[in-house]
């Protein structure tokens, strides 16, 4: 994990604190071990006293079946928040999942305590907009959008961590290559680089871009760090039905009727300090 990122998001983490005590972690909410692999068994929960819920992604080498081996959720039940929010630092792949899904479980505690309004009407994906001959570039294969930026008449280049994906394919290319992002004027990522270590080195590559949009689930974080490297937009979830979210997630059944879809856009964010 990118120290300098960490340090940052805990850094907004003690800042929350500092404004009002942080409840403490009331419970993990793992989906369970036979959805291994599929989409409802992508995300892991933390909840904290009150309600407020992250989320974090479970499908990074082997840390779902980890996870379901140590079973830590009596271990950090009652841990202080800030605490667990630490393990973000942690190489260990179980604890980083557990301490990016307490980052977002603060956050989503701050939007909640701090009346923050949401958007939830604006499309983050949708805000894409691809036009004819731009360069257009894809971190994660979002696959809904593919025939709709081809038929647009966009190039469209795709990074992937597998590189039994790569290829040329009709009207895109997959590769491995970072670098080959470059010259891209919009991207598109899944906030999994949050998790993964190339964070910065994606930013990196993704310089000349105009529109840099991270979107997903795990996206519950503040975004002043991010708005800062660069990213424009920022697409999360907030879970909006605990109860209803809670139990669908421990029988492995689809969970998305129980939150809503958020953006917040650099250019209307006040700030933390402003929010």
């Amino acid at each position: 994990m990118d120290s300098v990122v960490a340090d940052e998001f805990l850094e907004e983490v003690a800042r929350i604190e500092r404004r009002d005590a942080l409840p403490p972690v009331a419970a993990l909410h793992l989906p369970p071990a036979f959805t291994r692999g599929t989409r409802e068994g992508e995300f892991c929960a933390i909840e904290l006293e009150g309600g407020a819920i992250g989320l974090s992604y479970l499908l990074l080498g082997d840390t779902f079946d980890e996870m379901q081996a140590a079973q830590p959720g009596a271990r950090i039940a009652g841990m202080p928040a800030r605490e667990l929010a630490g393990w973000y630092r942690e190489a260990d792949p179980v604890k980083r999942t557990l301490g990016f899904a307490a980052i977002n479980a603060v956050s989503q505690h701050w939007f909640r305590q701090s009346g923050f309004a949401f958007d939830w009407a604006t499309d983050s994906i949708g805000r894409l907009d691809p036009q004819p001959g731009e360069r257009i570039g894809m971190v994660g294969l979002f696959g809904p959008l593919l025939d709709r930026i081809v038929a647009a008449g966009a190039r469209l280049t795709v990074l992937e961590l597998d590189p039994r994906k790569v290829g040329e394919f009709d009207g895109y290319r997959v590769t491995t290559d970072r670098l080959e992002l470059a010259g891209c004027t919009k991207v598109l990522s899944t906030t999994t680089i949050l998790l993964n270590d190339t964070l910065s080195s994606v930013l990196e590559a993704c310089r000349d871009a105009r529109w840099l949009a991270l979107v997903g689930p795990g996206g519950g974080c503040l975004p002043d760090p991010l708005f800062a490297r660069g990213v424009t937009l920022l697409g999360g979830t907030a879970i909006v039905d605990r109860d209803g979210f809670v139990a669908a997630l421990a029988r492995g059944e689809a969970w998305g009727g129980y939150a809503r879809k958020y953006c917040i856009e650099r250019d209307r964010y006040a700030g933390f300090g402003g929010s």
